[in-house]
């Protein structure tokens, strides 16, 4: 569903992400950790073609990001940090309006039962975008995907800022999406919910994957072991380059 191939991305002379190989299957939640400047916001828009690839390849179910753009921005949904809806519109109308916008259409019913199945509470349903809190936009975004019958979600910290009880309910409605077969990436700090929600765990340090761990294989315990120890590594690397 998701692959990228050799995928490169410099700014001059700083390389951002240094031949980038990684695959996303359907019903698969992979999470990308690492510290500011990894290479996990970078991987994110070279897949939804926001930036140019310097070399290599992102592709969406097959078919390359910067041949056909509009074709794979069809197959996916983005939910950035701060989720980007109209403020003086209601969750309904920032739902009708996304989902035309992928080219599909529902019913005034179809468009409640997205919203009440990602948890958005039915009183708000008719509030307008602006007096919500992160974590109900964040709902919002969700059910656009699934109005979208997007089969990718491209996720760059989602949970940044959420209390726990948002950031939970968050991660349950990732894995509703997982069981209903998509591929999701997800950039994050959260090694909890990585090793939570995961399936898969990808540790980025200065633009290289060093490491790929499958969650069913290691502790909570592990995944921050061996996460320090590369980020330790990098640290004791930049420093003998400086």
């Amino acid at each position: 569903m998701l692959e990228a191939i050799n995928l490169k991305k410099a700014y001059g002379n700083m390389e951002a992400l240094k031949g980038l190989d990684l695959t996303v299957n359907s019903g698969d939640v992979y999470c990308l950790l690492g510290a500011n400047g990894a290479g996990k916001t970078t991987t994110i828009n070279l897949f939804l073609n926001f930036i140019e690839p310097t070399g290599g390849t992102a592709k969406v179910c097959g078919i390359d990001v910067t041949e056909q753009p509009l074709e794979t921005k069809k197959l996916l949904a983005y939910i950035p940090e701060q989720v980007m809806l109209y403020g003086n519109l209601t969750a309904m109308e920032n739902l009708r309006y996304f989902a035309q916008l992928g080219g599909h259409d529902y019913a005034p019913d179809e468009y409640r039962g997205f919203l009440n199945r990602v948890g958005l509470q039915p009183d708000a349903i008719d509030q307008r975008i602006k007096t919500y809190s992160k974590g109900m936009r964040q709902k919002v975004g969700v059910a656009i995907a699934l109005a979208k019958r997007a089969k990718v979600l491209l996720l760059d910290e989602p949970t940044s800022g959420l209390d726990p009880k948002a950031s939970n309910e968050f991660s349950q409605l990732l894995l509703q999406l997982k069981a209903d077969g998509a591929a999701i990436l997800m950039a994050t700090h959260d090694l909890f919910r990585a090793k939570e929600t995961g399936t898969r765990i990808g540790i980025m340090n200065e633009g290289r994957l060093v490491q790929e761990l499958s969650t069913d294989e290691v502790s909570h315990a592990d995944v921050e072991r061996i996460y320090l120890e590369h980020m330790h590594a990098g640290d004791q690397y930049s420093q003998k380059v400086a």
